[in-house]
């Protein structure tokens, strides 16, 4: 028989819950908005129903919740300090939030990006490689290591946060506090922001009959349309996003020497009007030595590999080797 895990991917804009068989992988989802400018309580609370409503729903005996989420976990897996894009969010122990509906049940957490890259890992583009960077793109910028087949957490859980990595130390003040940070270019609202600014120059656009004269509509999503539409304002803002990417990702394989990279997230969605872009600038930005090899590759799986990988965590334990 399956067995069956909660999987929680706790987003800046969507909370996301799946029942996952270990088999079958996701059977049943189900996505809110986040309100995350509500507080915590309001967010643990929409996270406490979630959960209650797959158990209650589950075919079978689920053996725990693993929860995806930004910021900083501790080493421990149950608890998230300072979370980027969630005001009011000082340390949260999520485990003992969630203990009631639970029960007996493991609660592992940990941050949202290491969880898509254990996704990735197991069920996505990350399979062939026992070596990659994990870069997501969503409300904020997340980033992960996979090396040798074992996630690779830092000496407090807090490593592989490509996000806040800078590349322009006079640059734009990302949510992080930190300047130049890459979060602060293609993140989604800075990078709607900055679509907007660059658009007043494109009066003619297609973005317009989209998201609006004002550009108050104005998504991601929205503007991949109209790059699809062949609109080159649409595609101009996506190349200046891979270019700053890419930049961001070359330093980290300078210091990783990891060559491969796997990027995923809600942005990634635009696939080559950003990747190819970022694929170009990484060369530029990589020391001559290690460029053989090189590669970025965009997760299929899309947002579902988040809640893949929160199950994971579940069924593999929490030390567990990617291939066991």
């Amino acid at each position: 028989m399956s067995a069956y895990a909660v999987g929680i991917d706790l987003g800046g804009t969507n909370l996301k819950a799946a029942l996952v068989s270990e088999d079958e992988g996701v059977v049943q989802s189900t996505q809110h908005p986040t309100e995350a400018a509500e507080g915590p309580d309001q967010v643990v609370g929409r996270m406490i129903d979630a959960a209650r409503s797959l158990i209650e729903d589950a075919p079978g005996d689920v053996a725990g919740i693993g929860i995806g989420s930004p910021g900083a976990i501790n080493w421990e897996r149950t608890t998230v300090s300072q979370p980027p894009n969630f005001p009011g969010w000082e340390r949260v122990n999520l485990r003992e939030a969630l203990s009631d509906v639970a029960g007996d049940r493991p609660v592992i957490v940990e941050n949202d990006a290491n969880v898509a890259a254990l996704g990735s890992a197991y069920h996505g583009a990350g399979q062939p490689h026992d070596s990659f960077v994990m870069a997501t793109l969503g409300t904020g910028v997340g980033g992960a290591i996979i090396y040798q087949n074992r996630m690779f957490r830092g000496s407090t859980g807090a490593a592989g946060e490509i996000g806040h990595m800078t590349i322009d130390y006079e640059g734009p003040v990302a949510n992080s506090g930190v300047a130049g940070a890459i979060e602060a270019y293609a993140g989604q609202n800075f990078l709607t922001r900055h679509a907007r600014y660059r658009l007043i120059n494109h009066p003619g656009s297609r973005v317009y009959d989209l998201a609006g004269e004002d550009l108050a509509d104005l998504t991601p999503k929205l503007l991949f349309d109209a790059a699809e539409d062949g609109d080159h304002a649409a595609q101009e803002i996506f190349a200046w996003v891979g270019h700053k990417l890419g930049c961001a990702l070359g330093s980290a394989v300078n210091l990783l020497d990891i060559r491969v990279i796997v990027v995923g997230g809600g942005i990634s969605a635009a696939g080559d009007y950003i990747l190819e872009p970022a694929r170009e600038s990484l060369q530029r930005y990589v020391a001559t030595a290690l460029r053989d090899g090189l590669r970025i590759e965009q997760e299929d799986r899309g947002n579902e590999v988040g809640l893949l990988g929160a199950a994971q965590m579940i069924f593999s334990g929490e030390d567990a080797h990617v291939g066991d």
